[in-house]
């Protein structure tokens, strides 16, 4: 195996609740309310749809045919290598990714080369400051069970996809047994408005059971797949070892090429805004809790 590569999954398209417009000269992420697949070729007018698209969306319940739901399943049963999130900095100009944490530890690209160094989430970092670093999300799923390892790739550096699709991961993955390739599932768009978004709505990725399956009866189905799979020979077990092995191989899996896709969908002088509003209201709710902390110390 070629060290310093990251073995991802194979990716055969992608998933997203946006895409990227011209305005004024400028090319700028335009948000939207509701799903989109497309290939991995681009035209003069964006993104290629993946026919999988129209298929579904002729699916659709509602009468426009919009797209918010979209059946799935994971090809691991591990939640972390269906969803890989880290903070992460890239070079604007490059796409290249220079630092990448977890929250405590952090790997950055120097002239010396690979460095580890502490981290302390962007609103504490000095590198970070002025919206520089964001959590950066890849979720892998299948949609075309022809082909059982080939994947799409739903990428976010929203906390609210981020924490709403890990939790359900690991909700999922433990309520099943460690069954969680075998769960039938979908994709979920859903909305809310927070005083941040000023009360308009923002679209954000949950992790639902198919419509009409209650939890029990996906178990049930869940147990029924892997025992008819290990009957035939399958190791589901040595498959996530191998990806785990994989995503190891190199101190960064997002290469320059994807790194600039990433730059001009999320980093713009819009988003960069955004992460500064987050940073003051994160700062503003940690000097509430420290407050309430302290009094409730003083009662006691």
């Amino acid at each position: 195996m070629i060290k310093g590569l990251a073995i991802t999954p194979p990716v055969l398209g992608r998933i997203s609740i946006g895409k990227v417009v011209e305005k004024n000269g400028k090319r700028l992420p335009e948000k939207d309310d509701q799903f989109t697949i497309t290939s991995q070729i681009q035209g003069k007018d964006g993104w290629v749809k993946h026919p999988l698209d129209e298929q579904l969306r002729a699916k659709a319940p509602n009468q426009n045919q919009k797209l918010r739901s979209i059946p799935v399943r994971m090809i691991f049963n591990d939640p972390e290598l269906n969803l890989r999130a880290e903070y992460s900095l890239f070079d604007r100009q490059t796409g290249r990714l220079i630092c990448s944490g977890n929250g405590e530890t952090s790997q950055r690209l120097t002239q010396q080369g690979i460095e580890q160094h502490p981290c302390p989430s962007p609103d504490l970092c000095p590198l970070a400051q002025g919206g520089l670093c964001k959590p950066y999300g890849r979720l892998y799923v299948n949609l075309d069970e022809s082909d059982e390892f080939g994947t799409f790739i739903f990428r976010t550096t929203g906390f609210n996809s981020i924490r709403t699709l890990l939790a359900r991961l690991r909700y999922y993955h433990a309520a099943s047994g460690d069954l969680l390739s075998c769960l039938p599932l979908q994709l979920t768009l859903r909305g809310k408005s927070t005083t941040q978004s000023y009360r308009t709505p923002i679209y954000y990725v949950d992790l639902t059971l198919r419509d009409g399956v209650n939890l029990q009866e996906a178990i049930t189905s869940a147990k029924q797949m892997d025992e008819t799979s290990k009957a035939a020979g399958f190791y589901q077990e040595a498959l996530d070892h191998v990806a785990r092995q994989g995503y190891g191989n190199a101190s960064f899996e997002v290469g320059g090429e994807e790194g600039l896709d990433i730059v001009e969908e999320f980093y713009t002088d819009e988003a960069k805004s955004e992460q500064h509003q987050q940073t003051h209201d994160l700062t503003h709710v940690q000097d509430i809790q420290k407050g309430l902390q302290q009094s409730v110390q003083a009662l006691n």
